[in-house]
């Protein structure tokens, strides 16, 4: 079988474990390897995203079912078992009735129908929540990304069939809202969507997704952007502070500033004062003509209070010979 993943193995279970304990292991690792505590980790990111698949599977217990015919059905390698090793519970033979594992030869395909196939949604509860990846219950499984709200919409439908739109709160990263691109989301009714962001998303900004409402209506997201530990938005210019050391600050030069894209080099006049602010064109946020803003670079000089030997005694040498007087102006016209 192409591109088999064991979910038990994946979140670190036994196979008959309970929902609770699948539960546990979920909030554990998606913790450990969530892409906020590990920046810039391309392996805890792809870890990340096999722990939030396996969950979406073994956190139902539909899902579950049609995972674990499957499995005894296909082993890792692509051979195919004669029979199941045991005969599965009456839940299973229900589930193997409606879907046929032997009609699939490539995993990615069966997790993409098994996640968009799933019992009547209408049986499970209603839940809802918006997830700070840095909270303590960040990772509780069954509240992840979303919370919405029903509106309704066709006052002529039925009322069991009326059309609704659902209004749900995703939050993302700065870097992935200045990017945007794919992201999955998982809604309270089970469902769990592929959503193409587009570049340069702000806070409040709602993105409507046709059809993807209730019994037909509309998916309206509404966007949060998570404070950065870096950058601060200021309308389409991005803030930051950017430390120099003494000697930095007096010679100037080139030095290393981030930015949204990257690293860049920033030329730095000699003499520059904290509270300095220089600015990077065109690194800021985009703008709705397809211009973008600029960054402002706040300068900070960073006294050092660990000093090597060496530095001491250079700082002692500096002191001897330097000609600035800050304080001769001061004294004069005290005494004047």
């Amino acid at each position: 079988m192409q591109n088999f993943r064991d979910y038990y193995r994946i979140l670190d279970v036994e196979t008959n474990a309970s929902g609770v304990d699948v539960k546990q292991s979920f909030r554990r690792l998606a913790r450990r390897y969530h892409p906020d505590m590990n920046p810039g980790d391309k392996v805890a990111e792809d870890r990340f995203k096999e722990i939030n698949e396996a969950y979406e599977v073994l956190s139902d217990p539909y899902r579950r079912s049609q995972y674990d015919n499957f499995s005894r059905y296909w082993d890792a390698n692509g051979q195919k078992r004669k029979s199941p090793r045991k005969a599965p519970p009456k839940r299973d033979r229900q589930v193997a009735e409606e879907f046929d594992p032997k009609s699939y030869k490539d995993f990615d395909r069966f997790v993409e129908d098994l996640i968009n196939r799933s019992p009547d949604i209408s049986e499970r509860p209603p839940a809802s929540a918006r997830v700070d990846p840095r909270a303590k219950d960040a990772f509780r499984p069954g509240v992840k990304k979303t919370e919405y709200t029903v509106r309704e919409t066709d006052n002529n439908a039925t009322k069991k069939e009326r059309p609704r739109n659902i209004e749900a709160k995703l939050t993302l990263p700065l870097e992935k809202a200045y990017s945007g691109g794919k992201e999955r989301i998982r809604l309270e009714d089970g469902r769990s969507l592929e959503v193409e962001m587009p570049p340069a998303i702000v806070n409040g900004q709602k993105i409507r997704l046709r059809g993807q409402g209730m019994n037909g209506g509309d998916l309206y997201l509404k966007m949060t952007v998570e404070p950065h530990a870096v950058f601060e938005v200021q309308g389409a210019d991005i803030f930051c502070q950017v430390p120099l050391t003494p000697s930095e600050a007096v010679l100037g030069g080139l030095v290393e500033v981030p930015t949204l894209d990257g690293l860049v080099k920033m030329n730095v006049p000699a003499g520059v004062r904290s509270g300095k602010r220089l600015r990077l064109a065109n690194k800021g946020y985009p703008r709705g003509n397809s211009s973008r803003g600029d960054q402002l670079v706040e300068i900070q000089v960073i006294v050092p209070t660990d000093l090597s030997t060496q530095e001491k005694e250079l700082y002692e040498k500096l002191r001897q010979t330097e000609v600035c007087k800050p304080r001769q102006a001061m004294i004069e016209s005290l005494l004047s």
